[in-house]
């Protein structure tokens, strides 16, 4: 499929722990299309968070083929793995990940800046961004004066700061409470959608799944479709 950001067939994960060998991903086989948004449900340590890795970069496989945005990463050397990081995917987890000793602008515009781009330029949009997301009254604030909500705000921001084609977002209204929880995922999805932003979602919460436009549960290590 030509409009696919995502190819994956026969992926294979293994963990070996001491004499005993896991088998977290069994031959699964997807592919995702550009600008869409998919849920990924499953039971606990059934390789949701795995996949999600795997698909950012974060962890390898031990076989099958994995292709992100034309880019096949079992093959991507650690420098160019962590350029992919960097430019092609954002990553947003169920624990913000916030640098505690800068603001939340600083927060923003530092993935654009690290990337290369002008510190003005990347203030400037990161500042757009935070106000996309309702936060343009706490952008001096630091996460220490923010709630679990408007922290997951700034960490949406983040994820869209170096205008990423897939968005991964794992468990990411795990910490948060329902008011939240419905807050955070509106803005998750409305974001990804007005960027034009793939998104892929591994969640529990069965409100946070049914936004998306394709429901997948992972099970045995493979990919069935809900609808």
């Amino acid at each position: 499929m030509n409009n696919c950001i995502v190819n994956v067939s026969n992926l294979i994960k293994d963990y070996t722990t001491g004499p005993e060998v896991l088998h977290i991903i069994r031959g699964a086989t997807f592919q995702i299309e550009r600008g869409i948004s998919v849920s990924i449900t499953g039971a606990s340590g059934s390789g949701k968070s795995t996949l999600l890795n795997i698909l950012g970069g974060l962890d390898r496989f031990n076989s099958g083929v994995c292709v992100v945005a034309g880019m096949n990463l079992s093959k991507l050397p650690e420098r160019v793995l962590s350029d992919y990081r960097r430019k092609t995917v954002g990553l947003v987890f169920q624990f913000h990940y916030l640098l505690n000793d800068f603001t939340a602008l600083e927060n923003v515009m530092l993935p654009a800046y690290i990337a290369g781009e002008n510190k003005k330029d990347a203030l400037k949009r990161a500042r757009i961004l935070l106000e996309e997301v309702g936060m343009s009254s706490r952008l001096q604030h630091y996460p220490a004066k923010l709630s679990g909500g408007e922290r997951q705000r700034v960490a949406v921001a983040r994820a869209l700061i170096n205008n990423p084609e897939l968005i991964l977002a794992d468990e990411p209204t795990g910490n948060l409470d329902d008011e939240h929880s419905k807050i955070v995922t509106s803005l998750l999805y409305e974001s990804a959608a007005k960027h034009g932003t793939t998104l892929i979602v591994v969640t529990h919460d069965e409100e946070v799944a049914v936004r998306a436009r394709k429901r997948w549960v992972l099970v045995d290590g493979v990919i069935k479709t809900l609808n």
